[in-house]
């Protein structure tokens, strides 16, 4: 609550998605979220595409998916793509991005999300020497690019979601279109890597799940890695829970290197095949856990598109469940949308990304090209 003579901070920022946190998402909610769930979605048919649904705030945690998208990047506890970079093999900074990929997986609470993020919408956050800039380039259908560049580690981040969401009756998928590029500039390696499918179940038991495949390919070192996300379909099994099953294997011989096995919000080991040798090589537990929330360094210098300042009066008011005044506050944003949406098609004048270049092909999706070869330092922090 505000009292008299204090202002309202322009940005608000909460912790990011973790381990801890993972059951926070319920602080933010109404109660009675899975009939409400249910309600909302009486009228939609099976296979139908969600992305234009808009949600009541007491669906929502505070934030926007762009930050959500970012904070898988630059929210973690021990710096991950440095060691991408700093391994003196090929096979171990291999390793070391699987690794990584891994811990962009964060968990969500069942019956909330994130706001979708409005046109030109941006957000620009700081780790370090590592900087991270996301841009909505796409509203309908949506689309989120990432540039993240550390010119101290020679690392270059590329991103581009497309996010589908369908109902399927007990369930919605949303299938992240698009690809991640991760380039490890000093060693001339890019890696290429999707997204699993994120899961929402509703019956027998209600929870969120990443499933699906995943492949991971470097073609200046000649290896590859097949991750296959799992989760419960029926009955709740600890060992089936968030698991992975995969392979690292050579490109040429197809012959498999090492066996990977564990569950994603926990242990992952790879097992050496030659000599069965086993290695924690992703601990849950010491990456995204205990995460910090950003702050504002500089907040003269933040942007009016900067997530943080969209949503501000929608996330106070859904932090002090405040409902009605966050479904005012948001209904006001996305009719100010709809407005700029008309006067674009009144002049017959297409949104044009500020900063990056977007192309769509049916044999390659969506593909965002920064603008710019690197991401300046953001007004906006995360120390872990």
């Amino acid at each position: 609550m505000v009292t008299e003579g204090e202002f309202e901070p322009k940005h608000v920022l909460t912790a990011p998605l973790s381990l801890e946190g993972e059951k926070s998402g319920f602080s933010y909610r109404a109660p009675n979220i899975l009939q409400r769930i249910l309600s909302l979605l009486n009228s939609v048919r099976p296979g139908s595409d969600l992305t234009r649904i808009q949600l009541p705030p007491l669906f929502n945690i505070p934030k926007s998916q762009l930050q959500c998208y970012g904070e898988s990047v630059y929210c973690i506890s021990s710096d991950m793509l440095s060691k991408c970079n700093n391994e003196k093999s090929s096979l171990n900074r291999f390793i070391s991005v699987v690794a990584w990929s891994i811990s962009t997986l964060r968990p969500l609470a069942f019956g909330v999300a994130p706001y979708n993020p409005i046109l030109g919408e941006t957000h620009h956050v700081s780790r370090g020497s590592l900087n991270v800039f996301l841009e909505q380039v796409s509203h309908h259908p949506p689309v989120t690019a990432l540039h993240a560049t550390d010119e101290t580690e020679n690392i270059e981040l590329l991103w581009c979601h497309s996010p589908v969401a369908r109902f399927h009756g007990s369930r919605i998928e949303t299938e992240v279109h698009g690809k991640r590029i991760l380039k490890l500039i000093e060693k001339n390696e890019t890696y290429t890597m999707n997204s699993p499918k994120l899961v929402i179940k509703f019956l027998p038991v209600p929870g969120v799940d990443w499933l699906g495949n995943v492949k991971i390919q470097c073609h200046e070192n000649g290896f590859e890695a097949e991750l296959c996300y799992r989760g419960v379909t029926f009955l709740p099994r600890a060992s089936v829970h968030r698991s992975i099953k995969g392979k690292i294997f050579s490109s040429s011989s197809l012959e498999t290197i090492y066996e990977i096995d564990g569950h994603w919000d926990r242990i992952v080991s790879i097992k050496d095949v030659s000599n069965g040798k086993t290695t924690v090589i992703y601990n849950a537990s010491e990456v995204i856990s205990r995460l910090k929330t950003p702050i504002v360094k500089d907040a003269e210098t933040v942007w009016p598109s900067e997530s943080t300042a969209v949503w501000a009066e929608v996330s106070r008011n859904i932090i002090q469940k405040s409902w009605e005044k966050a479904r005012d506050a948001k209904t006001g944003i996305e009719e100010r949308q709809r407005e700029l949406a008309r006067e674009r098609r009144s002049v017959h004048e297409d949104w044009v990304p500020k900063h990056f270049t977007v192309s769509y092909s049916k044999e390659n999706g969506w593909d965002c090209l920064p603008k710019h070869k690197f991401v300046t330092p953001a007004p906006i922090i995360y120390t872990p």
